[in-house]
Parts: C-alpha cells; sequence; structure tokens
C-alpha cells in the first residue's frame, strides 16, 4: 500500500537547455513542488510544520532519467510514499509526459529536525496519524 498524489507541471522555458531540453538540475524542483503538494492533500502545511519548529531536509536525491522532458510539455509527477517514517521519510516518484511516457523514476530521503536544535527527530506525531490512516485506506 501507498498514498500516492499526482502534481500537474508545465515545463517552462527557462528550465530547458539550447536543445529545448529540460536540465536535469530542474528536477529538484519538481520532485520538491510535488513532495509539498503530496503533502497538503493530506491537509499538512509544509510552512506551518516549519513554524512548529520541524524542518525536512534532503538527505538523499536518486533519478533514473528514461526519457527527456521537453519545453512545453505537461508532466504529470506521481509521488507515492510506501511505508511509515521515523526519523526519515522517503518518497518514490514517476515522471510522465502528456502522451504517459515515463521520463523519469525518482526518489528522495529527508530527515525530521529539531529547527532549534538542527537535530534528526522523529516524525511528529501528528503527522504519523494522519499517514497511518491514508495508508490503511
Amino acid at each position: 500500500m501507498s498514498i500516492t498524489s499526482e502534481t500537474l507541471l508545465k515545463v517552462r522555458y527557462s528550465e530547458t537547455d539550447q536543445m529545448g531540453i529540460v536540465h536535469h538540475g530542474n528536477y529538484a524542483q519538481y520532485l520538491e513542488l510535488a513532495r509539498i503538494d503530496w503533502l497538503s492533500r493530506l491537509g499538512v502545511s509544509y510552512k506551518s510544520m516549519e513554524e512548529n519548529g520541524v524542518m525536512l531536509p534532503v538527505f538523499k536525491l536518486d533519478f533514473k532519467f528514461k526519457k527527456s522532458a521537453f519545453f512545453d510539455d505537461e508532466l504529470t509527477v506521481k509521488t507515492f510514499l510506501k511505508k511509515i517514517p521515523t526519523v526519515r521519510i522517503v518518497f518514490d516518484y514517476e515522471i510522465y509526459n502528456q502522451n504517459h511516457d515515463l521520463l523519469t523514476i525518482a526518489s528522495s530521503t529527508l530527515v525530521f529536525v529539531d529547527a532549534t536544535t538542527r537535530k534528526p527527530i522523529l516524525c511528529p506525531q501528528y503527522l504519523l496519524k494522519i499517514i497511518e490512516k491514508g495508508l490503511a485506506v
């Protein structure tokens, strides 16, 4: 089981190189937008988490680029959470274009950190309850 969301993005000209292909450096931003959207769909505000002293820095990013994305493509980023977070939370992603071609497979690992001490902490209980409820569906 997993909690899944889909985020729609349109490739902007500034995200492409001279060949009209999305530069690989932009994919981290696509994942971030999708991750924040995923949380929002669960009713969790990333901004509110930070205001309550919880930060989520990226620990690890992995990408497998299968096909290129181009200027003006309409992308769908599918975001999956497959297991209950502890100190770390791992998201998996699939990025498709408007033709439903799988372009990229990715994952990101983030660490829950206390904003004051900058030390790792366990996933907040309120977020765990929301995630456990979502995984049970």
